[in-house]
């Protein structure tokens, strides 16, 4: 597997990803300043994020919607992704300077017109978030692509793993590669679970790396032992500035010895037991779900219009969506209501 000509494998130290996620805060000139940093520092890759607030969520205040509890506690879905979402139209900005510096730069979409807009800029790969696993359309889109796909497996059993590689391959996809992950923010070193990196690499066969959201670099340099050949973390540059991911972000100089510390890291240890961290329960609700967008009267024939794949995620998978477009509603139902199966005669 390569990016941008950069091998990814046991042959390489692990390729190094610097998440600036929403640490630019709305600055275009932080986030350029964090991209040359991040070249400073030795990464090799800098990640953003795109999306907009509207296609992430919806603005709606009800219950569902309502951050209950974390760093983003008592904030509305929308509100947050208001505040951290990076502008569509920085985005040739960022890549055209990344170039010219000489380090890559990737984004990870959140729906299909992000997958549009990055690949109109030729990004050299797609990352899936966590959150985002379960969105099997989103993952058939940026397949079709034909780059390479870096997918996070944070809350994931091994059934909706195995569904996302499969989808991509089916869609075209010939270089996956996949992200053990802790979705916790931040998550502690105890609930690390790192030995998941020898079953993932034994289950699918393909290239394991670690997205890292603990704080400090041990986690990280334990997976480089333990055979990841690719290392994602929250990068900042200074966390005194904050923001919404700052606390677990890390600085400049810690990237600088972190890179160094992961090159010289080679061996691997450590058993076959898969488990899913207890503190990612309470996460998944903000995974992908169906949401009706439509106020629908009893007995309306459901369209594709009327239904969205956001955030959060206490509606019907995803995976149902072309199921259910053309089925009789047995109720009336509003704008915000969650969409299930028993909804349809």
């Amino acid at each position: 597997m390569k990016i941008n000509g950069r091998e990814i494998s046991r042959n390489f130290p692990p390729f190094v990803i610097a998440e600036v996620s929403a640490n630019h805060n709305g600055s275009i000139d932080t986030a350029l300043e964090t991209i040359l940093e991040a070249k400073k520092s030795g990464a090799d890759a800098v990640k953003i994020q795109t999306y907009t607030p509207e296609t992430m969520t919806i603005d709606c205040d009800d219950e569902d919607f309502l951050i209950k509890d974390g760093l983003w506690k008592d904030r509305t879905l929308f509100d947050l992704y208001s505040e951290a979402y990076t502008p569509f139209d920085w985005h040739e900005k960022l890549f055209n300077y990344a170039r010219s510096i000489d380090i890559t730069l990737f984004s990870s979409p959140f729906d299909e017109s992000a997958v549009d807009l990055l690949d109109k800029l030729d990004a050299p790969a797609y990352k899936v978030a966590s959150f985002e696993l379960v969105d099997l359309p989103l993952i058939k889109y940026i397949a079709s692509k034909k780059k390479p796909i870096l997918m996070s497996t944070g809350m994931a059993n091994i059934e909706e793993i195995g569904s996302a590689i499969e989808t991509a391959k089916n869609a075209g996809a010939s270089d996956i590669a996949i992200f053990h992950c802790i979705s916790s923010y931040p998550a502690s070193i105890e609930q690390a679970h790192l030995n998941n990196i020898d079953f993932l690499k034994k289950e699918f066969g393909i290239e394991v790396g670690l997205s890292d959201h603990t704080i400090g670099n041990t986690a990280s340099i334990v997976a480089t032992a333990k055979g990841a050949t690719l290392i994602e973390k929250h990068f900042i540059l200074s966390r005194d500035s904050g923001g919404v991911d700052s606390t677990f972000s890390i600085e400049p100089n810690e990237m600088k010895i972190l890179v160094n510390e992961v090159k010289k890291v080679y061996s691997s240890l450590g058993s076959e037991d898969f488990s899913r961290s207890d503190t990612e329960n309470t996460n998944k609700r903000f995974r992908r779900s169906l949401y009706y967008i439509n106020e629908l009267d009893k007995g309306s024939i459901l369209s594709d219009s009327d239904i969205r794949r956001i955030r959060p995620g206490f509606g019907l998978s995803p995976k149902y969506f072309d199921e259910i477009i053309g089925k009789k509603l047995k109720k009336k139902v509003k704008r915000g209501d969650r969409v299930n199966l028993s909804d349809f005669f």
